[in-house]
């Protein structure tokens, strides 16, 4: 007989077949159970359409009056796209509702709670909440600090190199595309699906002339995203010509210089959105403020892919959320490293992972971890 908890479990199970299409909402699985069997089940398919709780409602195979419901976050009692959920469970009279944590909105927390019961249902709280958190993680940042998830996918070799200290574009050079195998670019593909953007620097764009698109797996390409404070990145690079492309710059940057000026209108013309951000004097770009721009486009998440001078900036900003460290069994010797801007005088003030699980892809062992 499933238990509570194995109920609970499956509704997280559901949830996680919205990933990728629900964002900037929360993924969310509902089960319905009668008389100790289930009766209905369904999850948040896709942003903007019926909620979980009116899809396990509506295949039901019964009555769903006096069943318990399943639900991994609290119901909405609120009007946005869709009617309250609350409104739905008092309406179709349920018995008893177990939910897994709070919803962090505060348009809802525990207001659809204290609905529930002033309309008599029972309501239970804490279920797998640990799993419930962890599933919705990128929701809980975005809707209590206003910022994007920021997640770290690096590629680098058994001795921490992320590139050939000669390596140069894969357009015309001697060395290997990819460090890792085809199955960590098949993972990494399945990354980008799930989240909604994907950001690199300037000097990536110029060393690899990267897609940043969905090829290997179904699913959603993200948006693409550039930060180039000195609009340095050649102007027929492939991240430009096909999808949602956002190159961040620096404000400094005059339209006076025919270089700059023929690059940006080449770029608006292509359907790049280009986003002038404040800068110091030398084009730096504060990655804080790219990332309140990307909260304001409505973004809830960013997989940042490159490259060193980047991904130095978001460590040593304490901006990176999860890191994704992908390596191969190769030994590239003198290269770059991943996070060589960035210097450390005192070991007591140095980035810790934290909840690091290790896996293995193919022949390369994935890190997965927190900031």
């Amino acid at each position: 007989m499933l238990t509570n908890e194995d109920l609970m479990l499956r509704s997280i199970r559901l949830a996680r077949n919205g990933k990728g299409n629900v964002s900037p909402n929360p993924m969310v699985g509902c089960v319905v159970v009668k008389n100790g069997n289930v009766i209905g089940e369904g999850y948040h398919a896709k942003f903007g359409e019926a909620h979980a709780e009116v899809n396990a409602i509506h295949s039901a195979s019964e009555s769903v009056e006096g069943a318990d419901v399943y639900v991994n976050l609290e119901p909405c009692n609120f009007y946005g796209k869709t009617p309250p959920c609350t409104d739905l469970l008092i309406e179709k009279r349920v018995k008893k509702v177990y939910v897994s944590m709070l919803d962090p909105n505060p348009h809802v927390n525990g207001k659809g709670i204290e609905k529930l019961r002033e309309a008599g249902i029972e309501v239970e709280l804490g279920l797998a909440s640990h799993q419930a958190e962890k599933l919705n993680e990128v929701f809980i940042k975005f809707i209590t600090k206003k910022n994007p998830f920021v997640i770290l996918k690096v590629a680098q070799s058994l001795d921490g190199k992320i590139a050939l200290e000669t390596g140069k574009s894969p357009r015309g050079s001697l060395r290997e595309k990819y460090i890792t195998s085809k199955e960590s670019l098949r993972k990494v593909h399945e990354l980008r699906a799930e989240y909604d953007a994907i950001l690199v620097g300037a000097g990536t764009i110029s060393a690899d002339d990267p897609e940043l698109n969905v090829r290997f797996v179904e699913g959603r390409s993200p948006v693409k995203m550039v930060v180039d404070g000195n609009l340095s990145s050649p102007i027929d690079s492939r991240v430009f010509r096909a999808g949602r492309t956002i190159l961040f710059y620096s404000s400094r940057i005059s339209r006076d210089s025919k270089r700059i000026r023929t690059k940006m209108m080449a770029w608006e013309k292509d359907g790049v959105m280009l986003v002038p951000i404040k800068s110091d004097s030398s084009g730096m770009i504060a990655l804080i403020d790219v990332l309140k721009k990307i909260a304001s486009m409505n973004i809830a998440s960013v997989l940042v892919e490159g490259g060193a001078s980047i991904f130095s900036q978001f460590i040593k900003s304490g901006l990176a959320d999860k890191l994704h460290l992908f390596i191969a069994p190769k030994i590239l010797g003198k290269g770059l490293s991943f996070a060589e801007r960035i210097e450390f005088k005192d070991l007591s003030k140095v980035p810790r992972i934290r909840e690091v699980e290790i896996s293995q892809i193919g022949i390369d062992w994935l890190l997965t971890g927190y900031f």
